[in-house]
């Protein structure tokens, strides 16, 4: 069965996280993806570690799948030669170099666009191609604290936190494959590709939708609550006696009610401090610990039975070990076996896009270093003696 994608080709410039995922979700869908690395030593997280199995990187590994490898000098006339006629075949390219740099190199939109007009090629940087900071390098971290994310995560007496993943990584690279799309449905009526310009400040900021319009409300600018939310209460992770819970207890007095009868203290329905949304989130302290008070004289597994027969959502804080194992996980096929040729058999993280006719799939594991060079410089029309000098001078 082909993926929905089947048919387009991808030419996928680029390193780290967001463009190395975006494109790997485009290769599980069916894209071919030709991945260029730099000849010698490859992509960046195939040496920086900091953790290896086999030799090879597990930062590599986790984001490269679906992918062929080639190795690639773009800064030599030849190794610029190879590019030009890659794109002059490809649907896609995507980069992620620093503003300036694609054009230095002799691969930027203009100079791609005159050789194949139909080329959608799509940009992602820290803060985009325009603007005063446009030649800065960003990176998640930054994009996280300079759009205010670090600042609403944490403890409210604590420093400010990064999310746990780099979630504005993903995040963008989730955006640069929305787009992607975007471009390639208008091509088909016009005919003509166009440049994506993706930012991870914009991807960001763009999370603030709601808030930005609770702080235009209220002047109150959003402040840390830890996992607790400042529109719903209770609607956070609570300890009990054995680990953490999270849990939904709101969504209207019915759903109050319900949550305050399976704790058995139906006393809390009529507290004026409690007794409707506004009352908790503005009383969320002694809500809280209230709440824990009761929670941690059981363990979580009991409290998530309890409140689910009573109709309420909640669920277990789990961690990633606990994840991997996880039923409903595993029936989700989120979790996939995956043959390495080096690496040997690696649990990776599977599609979480689901096509009832068309699904997508893991096409094959993380290349090695060049693993498809000869293959597409074959597929160019490149000889033997040709592939071999070029390997000989440096350029794959």
């Amino acid at each position: 069965m082909t993926g929905p994608l089947t048919g387009i080709t991808v030419l996928d410039l680029t390193q780290y996280v967001a463009g190395p995922f975006c494109a790997m979700l485009l290769g599980d869908m069916g894209a071919e993806v030709i991945k260029v690395e730099p000849a010698g030593r490859g992509d960046i997280y195939r040496v920086q570690g900091p953790n290896f199995i086999n030799g090879e990187a597990t930062s590599f590994l986790g984001v490269n799948r679906s992918k062929k490898s080639l190795t690639l000098n773009l800064k030599s006339d030849d190794g610029r030669e190879i590019a030009h006629r890659l794109a002059a075949r490809v649907d896609v390219l995507l980069e992620n170099f620093k503003p300036g740099t694609a054009e230095r190199l002799g691969v930027g939109y203009d100079d791609l666009n005159h050789i194949n007009p139909a080329l959608i090629y799509a940009s992602i940087s820290g803060y985009g191609q325009t603007g005063p900071d446009r030649d800065r390098g960003g990176y998640d971290l930054m994009a996280q604290g300079r759009a205010g994310i670090m600042e609403v995560t944490g403890t409210r007496d604590g420093p400010p936190v990064k999310v746990g993943v780099p979630i504005v990584d993903m995040g963008a690279a989730m955006y640069t494959a929305f787009g992607i799309l975007a471009a390639y449905i208008a091509r088909q009526r016009t005919g003509q590709g166009q440049r994506l310009d993706i930012s991870l400040l914009d991807t960001a900021i763009s999370w603030f939708s709601i808030l930005a319009v609770e702080y235009q409300a209220t002047g109150q600018i959003p402040a840390r609550m830890g996992s607790a939310s400042p529109l719903f209460a209770p609607y956070q992770a609570f300890k009990a006696q054995d680990g953490y819970i999270s849990v939904i207890g709101t969504g209207g007095k019915d759903h109050w009610e319900r949550f305050c009868r399976a704790l058995e203290h139906e006393e809390w329905v009529d507290d004026p401090r409690f007794v409707d949304n506004p009352s908790r989130i503005a009383n969320l302290d002694d809500l809280t610990a209230m709440i824990e008070k009761v929670l941690t004289t059981a363990p979580v597994a009991t409290w998530v039975d309890r409140l689910t027969q009573a109709g309420l959502s909640c669920d277990p804080i789990q961690s990633l070990d606990q994840v991997l194992c996880d039923p409903q996980v595993r029936a989700r096929e989120m979790i996939v076996p995956v043959a390495h040729p080096v690496a040997g058999s690696i649990d990776m993280i599977g599609v979480p896009v689901k096509l009832s006719q068309t699904p997508g799939r893991i096409g094959s594991p993380p290349p090695t270093k060049g693993q498809h060079t000869e293959q597409i410089l074959n597929m160019l029309g490149y000889t033997e003696d040709e592939i071999n000098s070029l390997r000989e001078e440096g350029v794959v």
